[in-house]
């Protein structure tokens, strides 16, 4: 089934807007709202495709996005992080070739070797002589959560 889903995708934008209503109605069960435009009935249909064939967003993600909706509604300006929020004093621990490295979460950073650093990636970028995403080097970000990842402050 999974198959299907990209040609019926690539041929969403070719669609009238009345076959898209027709859609609509097979996926929604009602009619499109009269004042929606096509160009926005497209995306909300391929979503919906998706949705079918791939599954929904987790209960997770959905009680996220409420959060960070509501806390718009109340203009508010919601932190989006990435990565979990480290205390003071924890410890990470990574080896890296024949070596065990250390690095101290502090308040207002990070200690590595005796020296204080802004973020996980310089220390990466240190250990390895390469350009890295701290937090997924250290392993507190997995590779395929989206979005920024946020450091101890």
């Amino acid at each position: 089934m999974p198959d299907l889903v990209e040609p019926r995708l690539a041929v969403l934008p070719t669609l009238s807007k009345a076959a898209l209503g027709d859609l609509w109605k097979q996926f929604f069960g009602s009619t499109p709202p009269t004042q929606l435009r096509r160009d926005l009935m497209i995306p909300i249909l391929a979503y919906r495709i998706q949705e079918q064939t791939f599954g929904s967003l987790s209960a997770r993600a959905q009680q996220r996005l409420l959060d960070l909706s509501r806390a718009f509604e109340k203009g508010r300006d919601p932190v989006v992080a990435g990565a979990p929020h480290m205390r003071p004093g924890t410890r990470l621990v990574r080896q890296w070739g024949d070596r065990v490295h250390l690095v101290n979460v502090e308040s207002n950073g990070y200690e590595y070797q005796g020296a204080r650093y802004q973020s996980l990636s310089e220390i990466a970028r240190l250990i390895t002589g390469t350009r890295w995403s701290g937090p997924l080097f250290f392993g507190i970000k997995r590779e395929s959560t989206t979005g920024k990842s946020q450091e101890a402050q």
